[in-house]
């Protein structure tokens, strides 16, 4: 029998709730601030990524619904420390605190996925 003690090992941190580093995120407080009208642009994350984060207005724009809360997170933290570089994500991003970020990705990550697995789709 193998024991599987790491897994019901507290974390180091356990106000550190991602591997990105950042607070428990809420889904309330992210919804809200989804819907709000950011001051950089002028757009909420819906006007750009539709509903739920499944309907982007552009085809080059991701599908954020359903997506891992940490990818989600890291992606903005990316962006506000200028890593990453998108027009509208990095001026919308700049200004995000942690807990801001934690609460956005937990929300998007909570919706609805339209994201496909091709995982094995090549095998016949």
């Amino acid at each position: 029998m193998i024991a599987l003690s790491a897994c019901s090992q507290t974390p180091a941190d356990p106000s550190h709730s991602s591997s990105a580093g950042l607070p428990q995120g809420y889904v309330a407080a992210g919804e809200q601030m989804a819907n709000a009208k950011g001051a950089a642009t002028g757009q909420s994350c819906i006007d750009c990524h539709g509903a739920d984060g499944n309907a982007p207005i552009d085809t080059t724009y991701p599908v954020i619904g359903g997506q891992y809360q940490d990818y989600l997170a890291y992606a903005l933290q990316s962006y506000r420390d200028g890593s990453r570089d998108h027009v509208m994500m990095s001026m919308q991003a700049k200004a995000l605190t942690d807990q801001q970020i934690a609460d956005l990705s937990t929300y998007f990550a909570s919706r609805p996925s339209n994201l496909v697995n091709l995982t094995g789709s090549h095998k016949k």
